[in-house]
């Protein structure tokens, strides 16, 4: 299956776009200073988003992208499809790609593997992938909700002596080579 960086960024931003657009248009500034993708890589995937009709632009101040189309009608597939710009391609699914004797074997375990593949991204939809975003318990911001900071130890903790004369002690040992 071609799932590629490229498939995956573009899942993480559009689903960005989904959670979001309720108060607007999403600028990609800003959707790049959240997930750490860069705003050029963004603008090529919206691009091709945009023309398979997944997302809309809004230009000019308070511009940016919102959802064409309801979101429980967009599936995964869909998204991979626009990103990759294209079918969704089998691992060496094509008899092409083997001579006669070598891909005649597996061609028909690779095809199905695919189809398995594509059935399954075909079925999630960009609102079950909000719907478990949201359900995980993050936040707009995309964290988590903060959590008690953890006690951290002092940079300096209290200096710690053994008791008394423990005979295993490096201390009790200069102490006892001090004295004679």
């Amino acid at each position: 299956m071609r799932l590629t960086t490229r498939s995956r960024f573009a899942l993480i931003a559009i689903a960005d776009v989904a959670v979001r657009d309720v108060h607007g248009p999403v600028a990609l500034s800003t959707i790049a200073k959240r997930h750490g993708i860069s705003l050029s890589y963004l603008e090529t995937l919206f691009s091709a988003l945009r023309q398979a009709g997944l997302v809309a632009s809004t230009r000019g101040p308070g511009g940016g992208y919102k959802l064409a189309r309801n979101v429980s009608d967009i599936t995964i597939a869909d998204i991979v499809r626009a990103s990759e710009q294209g079918e969704l391609r089998g691992v060496s699914c094509e008899r092409d790609s083997m001579n006669e004797r070598q891909g005649a074997m597996t061609h028909e375990l690779w095809r199905a593997f695919h189809q398995t593949v594509d059935d399954y991204l075909q079925s999630v939809s960009l609102a079950d992938v909000v719907r478990e975003h949201l359900a995980k318990g993050d936040t707009e911001e995309g964290l988590r909700p903060s959590a008690p900071a953890p006690k951290r130890r002092p940079l300096h903790p209290e200096r710690q002596l053994p008791v008394g004369d423990v005979p295993n002690s490096v201390f009790a040992l200069g102490r006892t080579l001090g004295a004679r």
